[in-house]
């Protein structure tokens, strides 16, 4: 069933806040992981803003969702979320990756409020988040934990020794979302170390596969839905999104993976945010331009 009007609006509104947000947040760093960032900012906008049971005045309230970025090196999109949410000061984001800053670039959790896991060295986020699921299962808690991953990152064997356990497991309150983006730091992932056929990886290891959009709401969130009724096995949410999403010179170019803005570029990127937006608001609203 596709989200209403109002609500698709709401999260493209919140969806482009965030990816400026994003944006600045490189500038005022001097650079950063611009390219995944922006590919998964959908993700996280409709996690944190639809369906993960949260408290930003108290991060470790019980029964909260947990969420890993797995992909800890995107905490340049990731910082903008928590920050816009109130878990700490958004003028903090000033000083990300500044020497001294509590926002280094991949967030520590002992530092900045909300961040579960500390992360970056890509292949352990599904291994932390099996842990949190199976201890929610231990204590007779009812929350749910989501994983973010790369795909470059699914190149780990800790990945599929980790998704091997949670089939086994039946770890069912564990989402595993994969932004795959068919990017990596060193080229296409097909041409580096070929995934496909991912989703039938995935099924061979006692995952249900189910493919979305990772840049449309309505799919999104049908694929959320259907993780959190699962029963019997775990599942994965196979997200199909652009590396650089928005930003029309980036897409899909794996050399944007980490890159940096002069007064020029950091402008005609805002102007193509804007377009991207424009494109995307009319559409939620039936208006396909």
């Amino acid at each position: 069933m596709s989200l209403a009007i109002e609500e698709k609006s709401r999260l493209e509104k919140k969806a482009h806040e965030l990816r400026l947000l994003s944006l600045d947040t490189v500038g005022w760093a001097g650079s950063g992981h611009i390219g995944g960032a922006m590919s998964a900012m959908d993700i996280m906008t409709i996690l944190y803003h639809k369906y993960m049971k949260i408290d930003p005045s108290d991060p470790a309230k019980t029964g909260r969702d947990r969420f890993i970025l797995s992909k800890g090196h995107v905490g340049v999109g990731y910082a903008p979320v928590l920050a816009n949410l109130g878990y700490f000061d958004p003028e903090l984001l000033k000083e990300y990756n500044h020497t001294g800053s509590p926002l280094g670039m991949h967030l520590d959790s002992l530092k900045v409020p909300g961040v579960e896991a500390s992360t970056g060295s890509l292949g352990h986020g599904l291994s932390l988040g099996l842990g949190m699921a199976l201890g929610a299962r231990v204590k007779g808690e009812s929350w749910r934990v989501f994983v973010l991953l790369g795909d470059g990152e699914c190149d780990e064997g800790s990945v599929w020794e980790a998704a091997m356990a949670a089939a086994h497991f039946k770890a069912v309150n564990l989402v595993t979302i994969v932004d795959r983006n068919r990017c990596m730091i060193d080229g296409p992932t097909e041409e580096v170390m070929a995934l496909e056929p991912f989703a039938d990886k995935w099924r061979a290891f006692g995952f249900e596969v189910v493919e979305a959009d990772g840049h449309d709401f309505d799919s999104l969130s049908a694929a959320v839905e259907r993780a959190l009724a699962a029963k019997d096995k775990p599942v994965v949410i196979i997200a199909d999104t652009v590396k650089g999403a928005g930003i029309d010179f980036i897409e899909n170019d794996y050399k944007w993976h980490y890159g940096s803005f002069d007064a020029e570029k950091a402008a005609k990127a805002k102007e193509s945010l804007a377009r991207y937006h424009e494109r995307r608001i009319g559409t939620a609203k039936g208006e396909a331009r």
